[in-house]
């Protein structure tokens, strides 16, 4: 059984940094792409940034550089790291394997999901 586990989250002022983690069991993920998506109360879970089987890497518009996505395929786990947060990112943060190399954006692309990490930003 395939089983994604995140950590990492927590409460941050805004301007703080937060660094999340996923680790991947029942599968190797290796060859995969792989992602971290947000879901803020009331909206659409949103991509937040994918690295895919050959380390390309792709964030999403919003975030101006501020996160950094990263990957140990030796340790079956993925990263984001984050800094200077905003009240703005509060959400449910989720990370998302899907099989195949390349990256989507969608939450339909992905075929395994985590269960979620609070991070919540104050201001």
């Amino acid at each position: 059984q395939v089983q994604l586990v995140e950590s990492g989250g927590g409460s941050v002022q805004a301007g703080g940094s937060l660094g999340l983690s996923c680790v991947a069991s029942g599968r190797t993920f290796a060859t995969d792409a792989m992602a971290w998506f947000r879901q803020a109360p009331g909206k659409e879970r949103e991509f937040v940034a994918g690295i895919s089987a050959l380390n390309e890497i792709y964030y999403a518009e919003f975030l101006r550089g501020r996160f950094t996505i990263s990957r140990d395929n030796a340790k079956n786990m993925w990263y984001l790291q984050m800094i200077s947060l905003e009240p703005e990112d509060t959400a449910v943060f989720y990370c998302a394997a899907r099989i195949g190399r390349i990256i989507g954006t969608k939450p339909s692309d992905y075929d395994y999901w985590g269960q979620g990490t609070q991070v919540t930003v104050s201001s």
